[in-house]
């Protein structure tokens, strides 16, 4: 830290503008459907429907249904993957 600068604790504990953004994005459209497109590298891409199940501070979840009601099964996405655009929402 330079001499004759302080940092306040709120400073260094706010969250981007974008983080927050994406954050009440989610929270508005939970329990609503939504197709999730996952960026896998090299120019692979998985794409799945699913619902906004559950929210936490770092994470959100998305329950996948499959064909058949026996193989649908719960994802959970980081906000800093939406942020960073290795997972598309459309909703």
């Amino acid at each position: 830290m330079l001499q004759g600068q302080r940092v306040r604790k709120r400073e260094i504990m706010r969250q981007p503008a974008n983080m927050c953004r994406i954050y009440n994005l989610i929270l508005n459209n939970m329990g609503k459907r939504v197709t999730v497109r996952e960026n896998r590298g090299r120019n692979r891409y998985d794409t799945s429907e699913g619902i906004i199940t559950e929210m936490h501070p770092y994470v959100f979840c998305v329950k996948v249904e499959g064909d058949f009601p026996e193989t649908s099964k719960e994802v959970s996405y980081s906000y800093t993957d939406v942020l960073i655009k290795d997972v598309e929402l459309r909703f």
